[in-house]
């Protein structure tokens, strides 16, 4: 028995250590632009906030995107009825459509003290200023629910339909939450994570300038 027990304590080892697996890849890191850089210029962009890091296309990839993007969806309407079914309310063409996405419970929106007299202040000042400019309500839509107890009672959450929200505007998973304005001509304005409500006012105003200057160039051809 005493001349056993080394031989089954090195055989232990030895599968231990077979077992263990390959030593992980050095990461790599890539600029908005696919160009590879130094983690040292990677973190000095990414520490001016105008960038957030996603997954590249390996798994020891990493790339910095622009935090704000622009563009324009081919149908507003067919993106409206989905979203009139989906929270059961008619929504007037006319408006922006304000959406506040939540991709599900992550780091940034569950490590926070929210109380919920600082949550009913912080969303009914987001929607004050959203009906002030622009006449309208954000539309509150989660991919996945977790992490949406504690707005029982302040926001009322809506499943996004058939994951067209994400498929549109946020195709990776960003911190805390995301939000998009998407004028009545299907012209919108994305912010890729944690957000003022400063911000989304200020892409409600962009959006509207945008569109009366694609109105001025079309008149003017």
């Amino acid at each position: 028995m005493k001349n056993l027990l080394p031989t089954l304590l090195f055989a232990i080892l030895m599968y231990s250590c077979s077992a263990t697996p390959a030593a992980t890849k050095e990461i790599k890191y890539f600029d908005e632009d696919d160009n590879q850089i130094t983690k040292t210029k990677f973190d000095e962009i990414r520490a001016t906030h105008k960038f957030l890091d996603v997954p590249g296309d390996s798994m020891n990839h990493k790339k910095l995107i622009f935090r704000v993007n622009r563009g324009n969806i081919s149908s507003r309407p067919a993106l409206q009825s989905l979203i009139e079914k989906a929270i059961n309310e008619k929504l007037d063409d006319s408006k922006p459509l304000v959406i506040i996405f939540h991709p599900g419970e992550d780091e940034c929106n569950s490590s926070r003290l929210t109380g919920q007299t600082f949550l009913r202040n912080r969303f009914r000042e987001l929607e004050d200023g959203v009906n002030k400019i622009a006449q309208t309500k954000p539309i509150y839509v989660y991919k996945n629910d977790t992490g949406l107890r504690k707005y029982k009672g302040i926001v009322n959450w809506h499943k996004d339909p058939a994951g067209t929200i994400e498929r549109l505007f946020f195709q990776n998973h960003y911190p805390c939450s995301s939000f998009v304005v998407i004028s009545k001509e299907g012209h919108f304005i994305s912010y890729f994570g944690e957000f003022y409500k400063t911000q989304v006012f200020q892409a409600i105003q962009n959006v509207a300038n945008e569109e009366c200057f694609q109105s001025e160039n079309t008149l003017a051809n």
